[in-house]
């Protein structure tokens, strides 16, 4: 069915009016046409009313339209959860008051331990030297009183000494049992090596560690007696006269000229051996000598102690 627009607006047989023409202009003379006045005139075709729009209007807008804050929601929380992670946490925390009480009573207990201990005048020597595998307690700088510290850092330095001495006899009765010496002088300088290490800690420097820290008179008779020994050791194995074995179980001056003309690679370790032997035995007499003056309170002691006297008031000003 033809709707009310759907005829053509060129139809010559039907009129429309212009709305925006004057209205006595609308009668028209019978025969002209509806788009009379020539090129130039003012009347313009009709414009289809807004109502023949193919678009729908726009809804409109609810009236009840606001910005007001819209009520928020409340999301229960899982009191159950909560309430057993709460009881965790205090489990947790008497757990930890527990321990630091428990902690707390063994400090105090072996502090008590301690100070029993110290009132009895024993003294506890913890273990601290050599740094990488502690095994003797040595701490000079800190129990060695200031005057005699170099003292007593030189009595240490014989003792490595005889360490160093003793290991490159091994070394050397080692290459003349491989060439050909035998393997009984090899093994006497193992029992040397054995027994003079822990030997000459426990016999001589030991005591003279204890003796200047608590200045013992029965320790510096023990410290005399064995550091005499040690001495003698040292100048017999300088030599290495053919006593025992032909001596070449000591890398002496002996055995170092016997076998440099045969090999003149085990002989030079023999002399190696003898210039060590020979260099500890000097340092040693001079330790002996030292100990010996302070012992008897020489005057180089009393200049001793009255120069670290006037170093700690340096120091202190």
């Amino acid at each position: 069915m033809a709707g009310r627009y759907d005829k053509n607006p060129f139809d010559e047989e039907e009129e429309e009016v212009n709305p925006f023409a004057d209205t006595t202009a609308r009668g028209k003379a019978p025969g002209q046409s509806k788009f009379g006045g020539g090129l130039f005139s003012t009347r313009t075709a009709s414009v289809p009313p807004a109502s023949n729009s193919r678009l729908s209007p726009l809804p409109p807008e609810p009236a009840g339209f606001s910005y007001e804050r819209e009520a928020t929601v409340d999301i229960p929380l899982d009191t159950a959860s909560g309430g057993s992670r709460n009881q965790d946490l205090k489990k947790k925390e008497k757990e930890l008051q527990a321990k630091e009480a428990e902690l707390r009573r063994r400090e105090q207990e072996v502090r008590r331990k301690e100070e029993a201990v110290a009132r009895a005048g024993v003294v506890l020597e913890e273990k601290n030297w050599p740094p990488f595998f502690p095994i003797i307690h040595h701490d000079i700088a800190n129990e060695i009183p200031i005057h005699l510290q170099r003292l007593q850092y030189v009595a240490f330095s014989t003792y490595l000494g005889l360490v160093l001495c003793l290991l490159w006899n091994i070394i050397a009765v080692t290459t003349a049992w491989i060439k050909g010496e035998g393997v009984r002088i090899w093994f006497l300088a193992i029992i040397f090596f054995l027994a003079g290490v822990p030997g000459a800690y426990v016999l001589w420097y030991r005591p003279l560690y204890r003796a200047f820290r608590n200045e013992s008179a029965l320790r510096f008779g023990w410290f005399f007696l064995f550091y005499l020994l040690h001495i003698a050791f040292c100048i017999f194995a300088a030599v290495a006269p053919p006593i025992v074995f032909r001596g070449k179980s000591l890398t002496g001056i002996l055995p170092a000229v016997d076998l440099v003309g045969g090999n003149a690679l085990v002989g030079i370790f023999y002399f190696i051996g003898f210039g060590l032997f020979c260099l500890e035995s000097v340092v040693s007499i001079w330790v002996i000598q030292q100990v010996y003056m302070y012992f008897r309170g020489s005057g180089k002691a009393a200049e001793l102690k009255r120069e670290a006297a006037r170093g700690a008031m340096r120091a202190a000003l």
